[in-house]
């Protein structure tokens, strides 16, 4: 059972047993409803046996399985609460850039699965303590552990993937029989295949995921919604490798959730949108929080027209009506990323089009390969991350010195929108790709958020919110946040902490590339022009640091405060974000100048050139993992 923990005190908990049970792929699908503020829909989740149970066997249990084949006789009986469309004939025609094909953003037009008609509405079943008492002869059931907090929680259930059409493939030498012991390793080891595909064939898997997600349910699962988590158990099911690895969700977010805000824009419409907050994206959806869950996604999302719906998505979605007043939009990535990068947001945003200009910059300069990025050893070099359809792999992404962008804002703020913020995107992006190389994501959306955000910027995968206060700064201020959020692509997303605690790996790396760009942004300054600028920088820095060093409590000026415990997880892969609920935190930058300092401090000693360069082999070798300070 959960430990009981305060929420009011200063650490976030990470509750999800990722050493058990894995999330490799997330399915959502959900109805985003402005009047009650709620978002509602199903999310289905894909696991992996933990890396502490990946040889455990499977144990027959013989004194329950007779109770237990009639109970999923049983259930599988029972209508199927889920929508499913025709999945042979996919409706919802997306559009996105196939960067494994094309470094230019080339349209591959596919057909895909994920618009859904309305669903029934679910009813729970009961969350009681009495869910997770010890039936199974005094043997206790595995429990599945989630992140989870300010969501309602409606049902769960078993995903029958065995039952979708042409999934034979993934079976192997396996045969489909109604022996329920037997089908249920079947599922399970269906999943298995699917979540291993090779990364050529990420279509086919993306294809199958759809498929499996609208397949029906086979047995609802007993759950647990506690303060912090969502704990989820079968009955008779002891080890995580024999627990379900393919269940879905129904649950509603609550209008006070913490992790999206509902306010207005700047032209008074309605919109949501998640603003980076302390506890994430476990307010949004039941996930695995921990870094180390590195997952893909791919989201379906509903709501009225007039509404743009923007997210973290490889493809540049275009929306499909449904029915009258209602539009869907479809996402999906293939780089496996931490639960807590992905972002949404809707409302009645704008897109900011000025086309003749960024046209003719992008095609100047899409092709412009520094003499640095030349070296075809580091092409030859085979990528250290888990397998997917890797740009650093890709010879046109390795030539693509601009990635495919766009921009939106309410409509008040397109006008300062195209003055200073459209022209500054593809001379930041450039400035980027000529410092570092590869851009690690295939294209950009920029969104200028609603006047309640409590930062200048936020990077999340392809997208970056932007205040509106960078906008009256003229192309300074507003250049220099967009290099800040442009470097979080290397540092803070294709390369992550592996301890949240350890936040100068993200915002230190940040702010010193902020300058490093913004100077080769900048082509018509001088050099000495540049570095007075970036010594005035550094002074006005060292001025706030310390005064944050003298104004702040000195356990919160520690970049490592978990010292020699850095990186450990318990036994089951939980564990706490020291600090990471502190109020006062939100506003220091400690962390940021710091990083800053060491890193400038480094450069100094060894020369920019050298030290830049070995950033570039750092990023080569690292992308697509999680590092800790050493």
């Amino acid at each position: 059972m959960e430990t009981q923990l305060d929420p009011m005190k200063d650490d976030l908990p990470l509750m999800a047993n990722t050493s058990h049970m894995l999330v490799k792929h997330y399915v959502l699908d959900l109805d985003v409803d402005f009047k009650s503020k709620v978002i509602e829909g199903v999310i289905v989740l894909f696991f992996e046996t933990g890396s502490r149970y990946r040889k455990t066997s499977s144990i027959d249990k013989e004194g329950c399985q007779s109770e237990f084949d009639e109970t999923c006789k049983m259930r599988a009986s029972e209508p199927c609460h889920v929508p499913v469309t025709n999945v042979s004939a996919c409706s919802s025609r997306t559009e996105h850039n196939d960067f494994a094909v094309c470094g230019k953003g080339e349209e591959d037009t596919s057909d895909k699965n994920g618009n859904h008609s309305n669903k029934e509405q679910a009813s729970g079943i009961s969350s009681s303590k009495n869910c997770c008492d010890i039936e199974n002869h005094g043997n206790k059931d595995f429990l599945l552990v989630l992140d989870c907090c300010d969501l309602s929680v409606l049902k769960v259930e078993e995903v029958d993937v065995a039952a979708v059409s042409g999934i034979e493939k993934f079976t192997g030498s396996a045969k489909l029989t109604g022996v329920s012991k037997e089908l249920e390793n079947l599922r399970n080891q269906i999943v298995h295949e699917l979540v291993t595909l090779p990364a050529d064939r990420w279509k086919e898997q993306l294809y199958y995921f759809t498929c499996c997600s609208q397949a029906s349910g086979c047995g609802e699962l007993l759950f647990t919604a506690g303060t912090w988590s969502l704990e989820i158990r079968k009955s008779g099911i002891q080890t995580p490798t024999d627990f379900p690895h393919a269940i879905r969700i129904w649950y509603k977010t609550k209008p006070e959730g913490r992790s999206v805000t509902w306010t207005t824009d700047q032209s008074g419409r309605p919109c949501v949108y998640t603003m980076g907050s302390p506890i994430n994206n476990r307010a949004l959806f039941p996930c695995q929080e921990p870094p180390v869950a590195l997952s893909t996604w791919q989201a379906s999302v509903r709501t009225a027209a007039g509404f743009v719906v923007l997210t973290s998505g490889e493809n540049s979605a275009e929306p499909v009506q449904l029915r009258e007043g209602i539009w869907s939009w479809y996402y999906y990535v293939t780089m496996p990323m931490p639960a807590s990068t992905f972002t949404i947001a809707v409302g009645c945003w704008q897109e900011v089009k000025q086309q003749s200009f960024t046209a003719a910059l992008q095609t100047n300069t899409e092709l412009s390969v520094p003499s640095s990025q030349a070296d075809s050893r580091w092409h030859e070099e085979i990528c250290g991350h888990v397998e997917y359809p890797c740009r650093f792999q890709n010879p046109a992404a390795r030539l693509q010195a601009v990635i495919p962008y766009r921009v939106f804002a309410p409509r008040c703020l397109m006008e300062r929108c195209e003055e200073h913020l459209l022209q500054l995107i593809p001379q930041c992006l450039s400035a980027a790709y000529t410092t570092l190389g590869t851009h690690p994501f295939s294209r950009l959306d920029v969104l200028i958020v609603p006047s309640n955000f409590s930062s200048l910027g936020m990077a999340s995968p392809h997208i970056i919110f932007l205040s509106q206060s960078v906008l009256p700064g003229g192309s300074h201020l507003c250049g220099t946040r967009l290099c800040h959020e442009i470097a979080h692509a290397w540092f803070g997303l294709a390369i992550g902490a592996r301890d949240w605690t350890e936040e100068w790996l993200s915002e230190g790396f940040a702010t010193f590339l902020e300058d490093i760009f913004w100077a080769r942004a900048q082509k018509q300054l001088s050099h000495d022009e540049v570095k007075g600028e970036q010594e005035l920088k550094a002074l006005l820095r060292w001025r706030r640091l310390r005064d944050e060093v003298q104004n702040s409590e000195e356990e919160l000026q520690v970049l490592r405060p978990k010292k020699d415990s850095t990186g450990e997880l318990s036994e089951s892969g939980a564990s706490v974000v020291k600090h990471g609920l502190k109020a006062e935190k939100v506003f220091m930058q400690v962390h940021y100048l710091k990083g800053y300092f060491l890193l400038r401090s480094l450069a100094r000693i060894i020369g920019e050139a050298s030290y830049l360069a070995s950033l570039r082999k750092f990023v080569h070798k690292f992308h697509g993992q999680l590092v800790l300070s050493q």
